[in-house]
């Protein structure tokens, strides 16, 4: 099924990595970047993390010695906002910040309910990590940044849901490891003289650990696999007050709540992979009220909240 004014992607085991478009500055957006508010412009993001802060203080704060990462409270589903991935810290602006409300870049699965409700948590909402850029020569000039990966978008939440389902089938009933990792396709977006000082925690990884007897590919390091996630990289950062407006606006369209019309569990693997795009992705500029009365008209609220409303083990609380 195609999704209006979008062009459909084509499988994503045979794309071939995007020629890198011109590097946009750093310190403006061009006023062809950002056409629309559509997030089917939108699969990669980069800003300045003190100007996502302004735009969305519903989700983020500054608090003492914390950046707090908010939303409602689970009773108050469906939730939308960000998931970020970090190790509980970030440095901005020469200041160390605790990070509350994250997704650590490293878990321990089990069981097929934590491998699916984690599939589901990463997917749920963009996610975001945090980037220290540093002119290269001078390093009391360090830059942190934003870098957003919009998960609606067809392209992106493709290679992730094809990068799960394909290490799934050639490792049945064996434990393994699998890393995301967008550290070349960040590097690549920024012009020569700037160096992304940590680069390495630009990545989130998964081991699944089996219940078997002999695991010898797991014990020799044969299962372990990395996706590279490619796409074109949005540059949000603007001085302009129009534009800044314009990408607050965007930002709203993109972080908000997700309404599943039925619940992950109910799906198989495969049928997930091609069908998910359209259940999750729109163009539609139309108020929220237009996507969500026939899904409440057709499905009880306690169906489409029902993942919404359990406590989710992943995020970490601080």
């Amino acid at each position: 099924m195609a999704v209006a004014g979008c062009v459909q992607p084509a499988d994503w085991s045979g794309v071939e990595e995007d020629p890198q478009p011109a590097r946009p500055s750093l310190t403006s957006i061009s006023s062809g970047e950002l056409r629309s508010l559509w997030t089917c412009d939108c699969e990669l993001a980069l800003l300045p993390l003190q100007q996502l802060l302004h735009m969305q203080p519903s989700f983020f704060q500054l608090l003492g010695d914390q950046l707090l990462v908010l939303g409602p409270r689970p009773q108050e589903a469906p939730r939308g906002g960000f998931n970020v991935f970090c190790d509980g810290f970030v440095r901005l602006d020469g200041r160390l910040y605790r990070v509350s409300n994250y997704l650590k870049r490293y878990v321990e699965l089990t069981n097929y309910c934590d491998y699916k409700d984690y599939r589901e948590t990463i997917l749920s909402r963009p996610m975001l990590f945090f980037i220290n850029v540093r002119t290269e020569g001078d390093s009391s000039k360090e830059k942190t940044y934003a870098f957003l990966v919009n998960t609606r978008h067809p392209k992106i939440r493709r290679q992730i849901e094809h990068g799960m389902d394909t290490v799934i089938s050639s490792v049945i009933g064996e434990s393994y490891r699998l890393e995301f990792n967008f550290q070349e396709v960040v590097k690549k977006f920024f012009p020569p003289g700037n160096e992304v000082v940590n680069g390495e925690d630009l990545n989130f990884v998964y081991e699944f650990k089996a219940d078997a007897l002999f695991d010898f590919f797991y014990w020799f390091g044969l299962s372990n696999t990395t996706v590279k996630i490619n796409g074109k990289i949005l540059n949000l950062s603007s001085t302009s007050p129009e534009k800044k407006e314009t990408i607050k606006l965007f930002l709203e369209k993109m972080s908000e709540p997700l309404i599943r019309r039925s619940s992950f569990s109910d799906r198989k693997f495969s049928v997930t992979s091609r069908g998910s795009i359209d259940d999750v992705f729109t163009c539609s500029l139309s108020p929220r009220s237009s996507l969500t009365d026939p899904l409440l008209a057709e499905f009880p609220i306690s169906a489409v909240l029902e993942s919404e409303e359990r406590p989710n083990k992943f995020i970490r609380f601080v």
